[in-house]
Parts: C-alpha cells; structure tokens; sequence
C-alpha cells in the first residue's frame, strides 16, 4: 500500500536543497498469518522499537489500547519516519533564508608594518623629496619602517529580489513537507495494525490455550473412568489405552499451544517497546461484534478523502510540477541587491565611512541543451508519479472490494466455526452419556473429543481472521488509527 518511501525521501531532501544550489552556483541539481515467524527490525523497521524500560517483577497488565498507544510512542520505524520529516522540516527552513535578507557584522583591528625599500622607496629615493620639505631636508626620525595601526567594522546586506527558481523550489519544498507528513500518518496506520495484529494474535492463542487446558482435564476424567472400569472388569484393555493416548495427545497440543502464545507475546513486546523478559497480561477478550454493511462506493470515497498514501502522491505531484516549473525558469532574469557601510581609522586618528549598494540583474544567454535536458528529465518524473496516482486510484477500489469479501467471508466462517462448536459440544455430551451407561467403548468418545478440539481451534482462528480482515477493512479506508476501535466493535 504506497511507493518505495526511501527512494522518495532522498528525492525530497535534494528539492529542499534545490533552491539554496540555484542561488549560491547559478545552477540547478536534484536529484497464512499476519506475522512472520522470524521477523527483524533489520529487514522492517516497523518489528522494531525502543524498548522503554526494564522488565519488573510484577506483571503488567495491557490493554489493546495501551499497546497501541506504546507501539505510537516507542515503534522503531515510526521513529525514522518522524525523523526523516524533521530532516524535512529543517530543510525546507533552509530554503526559506533565501527569501530572507542575510545581514552580516564584521569588524576588525590590527597593527601593520611596512618596509617603504619594498614598494620602491629607498633612502636615496626619498633624499630626492627632501627639497620638498621645510629647510629642503627631510623631517628628523623619518624611517623606511612605517607603523599603521588600522581599526575597519563593515556590515553586510544581501538579499535576492526575485528568482524563478529559488520560488519554484520554496514550492517544491513545502509540498516535501506535506507528502512526509503524510507519509509519517500513513507510517502511524501501519504501526497501529500490526500491534492490533498482533495483540489479537496473543488473544487467539490465550484461547488456544484454555481450550486446550479444557480437553486435558477432559482427557484426565476419561482416562481415569477408563482406568475404574477395566479395574473393574467392565471395559476392555484396550478402551483405557485409547484414553490413556488421547490424554497424552492433548498433553501435547497444550505444551505446543504454550510455546506458541509465549513467542507471540515476545512478538507483540518487541513491537511496542516492552522487554522481552517482562510478563504481561492481556486485559481484552477477543472482540466480536458484526460490522455494519458498507458498500465498495461508500468505502472508496472515504479512502479518497483519507488515504495517506493517496494523499502523499498527491503532494508529490504538487513537487514535481513545482520542480518541472524551476528548470523551466531558469531561463528568466534573475535580480538581487548587496550593500555594505563600514568606518575605518587609522591610527586612531579621524574616522572614514564606506559605503557601497549594488543592484545585480543576471539574464542567463545561452545554456539551452543543458535546459532542455533537466526539463525533459523533470517532466520524465512528473509523467511517472501522475502514472502512479493513476494506478493507486485504481489499486484502492481493488483493496476496497478484496478488503470487504474477506470480511464477509470470515463473518460466515465465525457464524459456520460457532455452530459446528455447538454440533460437537453436544456431540461429546452424548458419547459421554452412551460410554457411562456402559451402552458404547470410548472410541467414538475419542473421535468426538477429537472434533470438538479442531471445532474450538477452528473458531478461534476464523473469529482472529474475522477481526484482522476488520483491521485491514479499517486501513484501506484510511482510517486505522482513528477508527479501529469501531471496527473491531470496541
């Protein structure tokens, strides 16, 4: 859902750059689960986070809420987001000093020494200014060695008037700045469905769990009942061995259920910044409730108007055209204005100002292929994002339609998982009977039990698959971090 977000980063630090570049060198240059079973921040940043504090010895108590709001805080790649549009951010302030005047104070004091043989005036020359002087000799105690004692403060002023490109790039900066943005929002949904992912992935297996715990103690009681009656002379070898197998079956189903909710929690931790080894404890069931019907019509308007990604090609079309228009006026006139006022005294003797104010019109004559090369280059990247927002238009409808069948779809796979739990419970129920009034062995028990656990298992994940399609339901229409809890019915 989007475009390679690194390469458009780089290209938005370089248009932020771009006018600075055209004012100082006259020139322009720009330049199936939903989590893996080993992911790393190293190939996604968004696995990773800052971990926030140490693990404690009590149990921290979390809500899908509170994870989310730590996933905000502390996800790893949510933070380069946030950092890549200060960097935007700062940059487009550097673009805007070229707008500004620049006003510089500089001030200097020094003693020079001078030897007048250097610039040509010998003793014997200067004998022959004598009869210039009173009595025609020279003033006694005059030397080839001259002292100047120089004090000089100046202050600057510089400022462009007017500059097509460095305009155009103020443009294109401040539309960088509005795509990372976006970009950042966008950045926020994503971090938000992966925790909600995964928080209700540990849920799912917390279920997983306590069902599996209930057909071990099932297990127990038909093995033990299965054990009485062979001590009595009333069942066969063969039936307690059956419950013994079944009990050791659901043994290990429990030991896999553990090991299972135990990584996904160290999962879920690591994605919202708490320490592998802290024990948390999830306050939320799983939320079940029916979405309300929405149509692909109602739900493609809203990701128009929501969508950060649509929204940040958007503002990278606004870029390109601005960039497009700087290579283009680069065959317009440029006008700036520098002046100075300064003092200086020498030897301490009497004050001198300077000052100085020069208008400056450049008008560019011939760089034409040069031109023409950066225009047709910049149109070449403003024809490719158009292209993309094209396709992201349609790409959206599709997202939208697939996002709604698998709703429904999972919606009917609770509705079906929830009866066939029923059929089972009930159908252990009456094994349970039909074995204790000694009318049946315990295989068909077996076989029941057997159902019923894959029943439960099942409903457990089609309820999980149902709420994530929700989730993914929420995001297509981009507004996962605002809605998700209407969504998943909380």
């Amino acid at each position: 859902m989007g475009v390679n977000r690194r390469h458009h980063f780089v290209f938005m630090r370089d248009a932020a750059r771009m006018a600075a570049i055209l004012v100082l060198a006259g020139s322009v240059a720009l330049g199936a689960r939903a989590q893996a079973q080993n992911p790393t921040s190293a190939a996604d940043p968004f696995w990773g986070s800052v971990t926030a504090q140490p693990a404690t010895g009590e149990a921290l108590k979390l809500s899908l809420d509170d994870a989310v709001k730590r996933g905000l805080k502390n996800n790893l790649g949510l933070k380069e987001v946030e950092s890549e549009e200060q960097t935007l951010h700062g940059e487009k302030n550097e673009v805007l000093q070229e707008f500004l005047p620049t006003i510089a104070l500089t001030g200097d004091s020094g003693y020079d020494m001078h030897d007048l043989a250097t610039f040509g005036f010998s003793p014997k020359v200067l004998q022959e200014f004598a009869p210039l002087f009173p009595g025609g000799k020279l003033p006694p105690g005059l030397s080839n060695i001259t002292r100047v004692g120089l004090t000089d403060g100046q202050i600057h002023y510089n400022q462009i008037l007017f500059s097509g490109p460095v305009i155009a790039g103020w443009k294109a900066a401040g539309a960088a700045e509005h795509a990372a943005y976006f970009h950042k929002m966008s950045a926020r949904g994503e971090v938000v469905q992966r925790v909600a992912t995964a928080y209700l992935r540990a849920i799912a297996d917390e279920s997983e769990v306590e069902n599996a715990r209930a057909l071990v103690a099932q297990a127990h009681v038909l093995e033990d009942h299965a054990h009485a009656a062979h001590e009595a002379g009333t069942a066969a070898n063969l039936d307690e061995l059956r419950a013994r197998v079944e009990l050791e079956a659901q043994q290990q189903a429990l030991i896999a259920a553990e090991n299972q909710q135990a990584k996904d929690l160290i999962l879920l931790k690591r994605e919202i910044g708490i320490d592998p080894g802290q024990v948390i404890e999830l306050t939320d069931p799983a939320p079940y409730s029916e979405l309300a019907e929405q149509m692909p019509e109602q739900v493609r308007a809203l990701a128009y108007r929501s969508r950060q990604d649509y929204q940040n090609l958007q503002n990278q079309v606004v870029e390109y055209k601005s960039l497009h228009t700087a290579y283009r006026s680069q065959r317009l006139p440029s006008l700036s204005f520098n002046s100075y006022y300064g003092t200086s005294t020498v030897n301490g003797v009497g004050t001198h100002g300077n000052f100085s104010a020069v208008g400056t019109l450049s008008f560019p004559l011939f760089r034409e292929a040069r031109l023409r090369g950066d225009e047709d280059a910049s149109q070449a990247q403003l024809d490719a994002v158009n292209a993309q927002l094209a396709d992201l238009r349609d790409h959206i409808d599709e997202q939208v339609r697939a996002a709604l069948l698998d709703v429904n779809a999972n919606k009917q796979l609770v509705d079906v998982a929830r009866s066939n739990v029923d059929l089972a419970t009930r159908a252990v129920s009456d094994e349970t009977d039909r074995v204790n009034a000694g009318v049946d062995d315990n295989l068909p028990l077996v076989t029941a039990q057997a159902t019923l656990a894959t029943a439960e298992s099942n409903q457990v994940e089609s309820l999980y698959q149902y709420n994530v399609s929700k989730l993914l339901l929420a995001r297509v229409a981009g507004v996962m971090e605002q809605q998700y809890r209407v969504y998943l019915g909380r």
